[in-house]
């Protein structure tokens, strides 16, 4: 009996560029930037002022209330609002929850951790000081047992995610989420994929949520020099590739993906997105805040994902590039896809989506694999917005500007993070 195969059934999306699948994919395919100045918090006295942040959401638009969701994080609410959107795509929600077993439907997250309450913290401080102002660790521990929300502080916790979504639609499969910076939603519908091969489950909601625009959030990325500091143009600041970058932005946002075996899908007139066809996993094994300068996590992650979907090179279409827009990730990546590649690189068309959409940190990959998908489904690919001067290390074809007709049938997806975390996935066409 060959190996199992998995499909994608269902995409949903909260993004900087809308909550609507097909208006995302419409404004994409516009070239337009979801960048602009933080509202979230007061951000005019920090280095960077600008992020991508998700407007006009609230979980009510998919018919919850919304007092029952005023404790959960920001990227909870995201990471439930993609699910349910998937899982209305794939046809699985009212009297599609038949197809359903409980017990063979899991879920895989790889979502961020929630935004840290300093403000209860600082009230905490405060009440506890004595008449002298010195603190009393009395004080303290009694008045935050007053102060603190029980539920909140539980809703910190980059697990919750997975758990409401397992909650909401009865999944009592494997329920996990990785947390691998970067990497983690891609890594997540890779080992979704392996769970589904394996046989341990049929059906798996797999992606992931994260927001860090927030006032920690901005600090430390600024505190290592990876942020883009143009404030005066934000449309323009996310700008991979090209020479003049001068680092990323922050998104935020979620993206989700109802995996499915295939038999499974086709029992029940599925419509297929597309399989997952290969999924590799590495570590640079290097710096923690430094991809390797020669690429070798990229490389071998990416061969490793050519190899378990049995492509070839030549055979990719398309590659959704990690593209952060920082000088040293940028070239890298370029490095790694010639060299794994080799002189059919330059015949391949490679974009990065993070210049509209910036990077959404640990929902990234999962976003980036839906548009593979897209991308897929309308044998278009997306552009590289704001490329306007060409870097000699970055040499390859980026799409630059202006969406392109191309006939997609296997497209690679590349998300990378800090602590060297590196995963590829291979996307191909579904053919009956």
């Amino acid at each position: 009996m060959g190996r199992r195969i998995v499909v994608v059934t269902g995409i949903g999306l909260v993004t900087p560029l809308g909550h609507d699948l097909e208006t995302i994919w419409k404004r994409m395919l516009n070239g337009e930037s979801g960048v602009g100045r933080i509202t979230i918090f007061d951000a005019s006295n920090f280095k960077t002022q600008i992020a991508a942040e998700v407007k006009n959401w609230n979980i009510d638009e998919i018919g919850e209330n919304l007092d029952d969701w005023k404790y959960q994080d920001r990227h909870t609410r995201f990471a439930v609002g993609a699910g349910y959107k998937a899982m209305k795509d794939a046809g699985l929600l009212g009297d599609g929850a038949k197809y359903l077993d409980p017990e063979r439907f899991g879920v895989y997250t790889g979502a961020g951790e929630g935004e840290q309450n300093f403000d209860d913290f600082a009230t905490m401080m405060l009440a506890g000081l004595d008449s002298e102002g010195n603190l009393d660790e009395g004080k303290f521990v009694e008045k935050g047992m007053e102060i603190l929300n029980p539920v909140r502080e539980l809703e910190q916790e980059p697990n919750m995610p997975s758990a409401h979504l397992a909650a909401m639609f009865n999944a009592q499969g494997p329920n996990v989420n990785c947390l691998t910076a970067c990497a983690a939603s891609a890594q997540a519908i890779g080992e979704a994929t392996e769970i589904i091969r394996r046989g341990e489950a049929d059906v798996m909601i797999a992606g992931g949520a994260h927001s860090m625009i927030h006032p920690f959030g901005v600090t430390g990325f600024n505190l290592l020099t990876a942020l883009s500091e143009s404030n005066e143009n934000p449309e323009k600041a996310s700008r991979p590739f090209d020479k003049n970058r001068d680092g990323f932005i922050i998104g935020e946002g979620a993206g989700m993906l109802i995996l499915e075996e295939l038999e499974h899908a086709k029992q029940r007139g599925a419509k297929i997105y597309g399989e997952i066809a290969g999924y590799g996993a590495t570590s640079d094994a290097f710096r923690i805040t430094d991809i390797h300068p020669e690429g070798r996590g990229a490389i071998s992650c990416m061969k490793l994902a050519l190899e378990d979907a049995g492509v070839k090179p030549e055979e990719v279409n398309y590659i959704n590039a990690h593209g952060t827009s920082t000088s040293v990730n940028d070239r890298v990546e370029s490095l790694a896809i010639r060299e794994v590649f080799g002189k059919y690189a330059y015949q391949i068309p490679v974009s990065s989506t993070k210049s509209m959409t910036g990077h959404l940190i640990a929902a990234a990959g999962a976003t980036e694999c839906a548009y593979c998908l897209l991308a897929m489904r309308d044998n278009i690919v997306p552009p590289t917005i704001n490329y306007e001067t060409r870097d000699p290390d970055c040499d390859l074809d980026y799409v630059p500007n202006i969406a392109r007709q191309v006939n997609v049938d296997v497209a690679l997806s590349n998300s990378f993070g800090f602590g060297g975390q590196d995963v590829s996935l291979v996307v191909r066409r579904y053919q009956a």
